[in-house]
């Protein structure tokens, strides 16, 4: 292994012969410099592992150093190492990208740390991590054996998650060991809703909150209690890149974390619908015909959300004032910034944000997109650049400002599909990959959920004989027609529509802002 190379710049270098000492026999090399113009020269023909730098030092300061340092190797962590406790020079220094700030006199086990922070973070992180994980990890298989309800499928998860975003931050070759262990857990959660699910429609007492009971259960009694809530649904938000964004903005809000369960199937038309009208999916077609939109239509399956939502306040004989808004792009989501103002007098405002499906999709048909997001650290990654850099971010900032309970959720999430299972349907059959609708299906019963009753699931039955099927886990439904090109194009793919944790335990979150 190659030795770490360090700069020290210090005009009372003589007194810090101790500390240089103890550094070399710690492996690291060090050369010294006196003052600001010599530590210029060296930093320019070697490339540091990090440069410790006094502050005041005749000829020109630290400050001046730091800044033409930064210009020079950018990459270069510079430790500020000064006698000076001046509030100023502490800001200047930290708002010109400084690594660290030592306060003289220093303890060589300060400065061990602050190159283990500098220097071998990255190695140490990965090295931790890889351990706790493998500590865990066995852990985690007796937690899925062990999970009997719902709470129990949404703590193993939460830990999958946790652990997802660790590894893939200290860049770990485990994540391998771990996608393997979330493929296991998705196979046992797929047993538990076959299990459950019916159970849970029909009324059972054990059933975990779903996509009717929202509005019920925290929009409503939040309005209950004079506040002025604010309904952020993203379409496809998924449960791990909810925890990339809190880091964004938990400065800015008190965050109350909670995972509810969609209903099947896990696609805009049924759970979304279901979210704003309260209702099963069987029941909005039954009531409000004119309101749903069927598999087969050629009709947008989302235009009559603000109309469901008008149905379920009239049912539960509310009086509220509320707005409902479509974000498809960053026009309208400036548009709804500026109109913020306006939208005080109302008791309750929904944001619907379509990104995160654009995306999914996008990365469907787009061979450069599919690079981009070519795998789950890469589609958080851009779903967090896609919020930093729009106006979301604005709305989010506006909204810390405001007086407003913010509730934040989704309809459903997705999962990302390699596994390909052979389905025959007539030409009525709908298109999506996750999930079937139709009176002729043929597949193998063994690698699917199957309701064969619809409306014992509170699903509409165009036919008599028309039956659900839903793909588990990370499969994906295939056609044996062009077989082999339909499994190359839509492997590796994002998908919604069925059973996986993925898709059906999601984020609701509550949000109140800080204001400081």
């Amino acid at each position: 292994m190659s030795t770490y190379k360090l700069l020290w710049v210090d005009d009372e270098i003589e007194l810090l012969k101790a500390h240089i000492l103890f550094l070399q026999k710690k492996g690291y090399e060090v050369d010294t410099v006196t003052n600001g113009f010599d530590a210029l020269e060296q930093c320019a023909q070697i490339p540091y592992d990090l440069v410790l730098l006094d502050e005041n030092m005749p000829g020109i300061s630290g400050l001046e150093t730091l800044a033409r340092i930064k210009e020079m190797r950018p990459a270069i962590p510079v430790v500020m190492v000064t006698k000076s406790e001046e509030e100023n020079i502490m800001d200047q220094a930290i708002g010109s990208k400084i690594a660290d700030y030592l306060i003289k006199p220093v303890n060589p086990t300060q400065i061990l740390l602050t190159l283990k922070k500098n220097i071998h973070q990255k190695e140490i992180v990965t090295e931790v991590s890889q351990s706790g994980y493998q500590q865990d990890f066995g852990k985690i298989g007796m937690q899925m054996d062990d999970a009997r309800t719902f709470a129990d499928w949404v703590e193993v998860y939460k830990r999958l998650t946790y652990w997802e975003q660790e590894l893939t931050a200290a860049d770990s070759q485990m994540t391998e060991m771990l996608t393997m262990q979330k493929n296991e857990a998705n196979q046992g959660f797929g047993k538990f809703i076959r299990k459950n699910y019916m159970n849970w429609i029909e009324g059972s007492d054990t059933r975990p909150l779903m996509s009717p009971d929202i509005f019920k259960s925290r929009v409503f009694p939040a309005l209950n209690n004079g506040e002025k809530v604010f309904l952020l649904v993203i379409d496809n938000f998924r449960f791990d890149q909810w925890r990339m964004l809190s880091g964004e903005i938990a400065d800015q809000f008190n965050i109350e974390e909670d995972l509810y369960c969609s209903i099947l199937p896990t696609a805009t038309q049924y759970a979304r619908n279901s979210i704003f009208s309260g209702l099963m999916p069987n029941i909005i077609a039954q009531m409000f015909p004119e309101l749903w939109v069927d598999e087969d239509s050629e009709e947008g399956k989302n235009l009559n959300e603000a109309p469901l939502i008008k149905t379920q306040f009239d049912r539960y004989r509310r009086r509220n004032t509320f707005t409902y808004h479509k974000i498809n792009d960053s026009v309208s989501a400036e548009k709804l910034v500026q109109q913020l103002p306006s939208l005080a007098g109302y008791d309750l405002n929904v944001v619907v944000l379509n990104f995160i499906d654009m995306l999914s999709h996008a990365r469907t048909e787009s061979r450069m997109v599919r690079e981009l997001a070519n795998n789950e650290a890469a589609y958080r990654s851009i779903t967090l650049s896609w919020f930093r850099h729009s106006a979301v971010k604005d709305l989010f900032r506006a909204l810390a400002a405001s007086d407003y309970t913010i509730i934040l959720t989704t309809d459903h999430g997705s999962i990302r599909c390699n596994t390909p299972i052979k389905v025959v349907g007539d030409r009525n059959t709908n298109t999506n990959l996750r999930y079937k609708l139709g009176k002729n299906l043929s597949y193998n019963t063994k690698e699917v959920f199957e309701i064969r009753d619809p409306l014992k699931a509170q699903l509409p039955a165009p036919n008599l004989s028309t039956a659900y099927i839903f793909a588990q886990g990370d499969s994906f439904f295939a056609y044996p027609n062009n077989y082999n090109y339909y499994v190359s194009y839509y492997k590796n793919t994002f998908q919604h529509g069925g059973i996986s944790m993925e898709e059906m335990l999601i984020p609701l979150i509550t949000l109140h802002p800080k204001k400081r």
